[in-house]
């Protein structure tokens, strides 16, 4: 089977709910990896297969197959192609996956991946109610053999994280130390450089604005989601703006194009040092 390489990949910083990239519509956040992605690779953008996008949410700024949006307004040919995928929370992960699945099978050589949510301007789950003036409270209710499978409780992140909590006896004090491990790794990470290669600078913005200095006595005082439950908002992911793209590549691409490689290493670039195979 073919190799799937990975000649490069960018983002742009995560923002925060209301924070710097909380204006930028979804389209021109998308579109921005895109364009940066290709001041640095050097490969035709004509020539790309395909450009794969994971976005959940897909309304108002991100409906309309937010990929190819993405795409035209990095200012790319039109005739090239691109889908959104939604697999909720691992719908850029599932992009790449699809990316490189078409690039290992031979029937495509140039992929473009990656995803985009505009969390400040479309929150989450929107999609899941914006039917309701339809009918549709939410995607589950009213479905026969969804209730005849899982009742009529309550479908949610929420609800499951609870559960798994109690299910394999997950304390309070356990999650909100990993919480805070998570944010602590985040900052030390930023402070010695670690992202440096793939975020770019983009709205004024040139680092993640949500990892933050732990603060012990506020994430005590935070009630739990649910009354005698255990999971709080500190252990929540935040909510964020942001987009990120790379492009995958086969091997005969690889020859073809001269993107340099050694080994299970690849670079198209003169300036950095080389990205992994998938």
């Amino acid at each position: 089977m073919a190799e799937a390489y990975i000649i490069d990949a960018v983002r742009t910083p995560v923002g925060r709910r209301g924070g710097g990239l909380s204006d930028v519509h979804p389209a021109d956040l998308g579109a921005a990896p895109i364009v940066e992605l290709f001041n640095r690779v050097d490969v035709d953008p004509a020539l790309i297969d395909d450009v794969v996008y994971g976005c959940v949410d897909a309304i108002g700024g991100q409906a309309g197959d937010i990929a190819r949006t993405a795409w035209l307004v990095a200012g790319m040919p039109q005739h090239v192609p691109g889908t959104t995928i939604d697999r909720q929370c691992g719908s850029s992960q599932q992009a790449v996956h699809f990316a490189a699945q078409g690039v290992m099978s031979g029937t495509q050589d140039l992929v473009v991946a990656g995803g985009v949510q505009q969390m400040s301007q479309i929150p989450i789950s929107s999609a899941m109610l914006v039917a309701e003036p339809f009918g549709f409270t939410d995607p589950f209710t009213g479905s026969k053999g969804w209730v005849a499978r899982y009742g009529a409780g309550e479908v949610s992140q929420f609800n499951s994280a609870e559960m798994i909590a109690q299910k394999w006896d997950i304390s309070r004090d356990d999650m909100e130390a990993f919480a805070v491990e998570s944010h602590e790794r985040a900052i030390r990470a930023r402070a010695e450089g670690r992202f440096e290669n793939e975020i770019f600078e983009f709205n004024g913005i040139n680092a993640d604005e949500g990892p933050r200095e732990p603060n012990w006595e506020k994430i005590r005082s935070l009630q739990t989601l649910t009354e005698g439950g255990r999971v709080t908002a500190a252990c929540a992911s935040q909510i964020s703006d942001a987009a990120a793209a790379m492009l995958i590549a086969g091997e005969d691409a690889v020859k073809r194009h001269g993107l340099k490689h050694s080994g299970n290493q690849t670079c198209a670039r003169k300036d950095r040092p080389h990205h992994g195979r998938y």
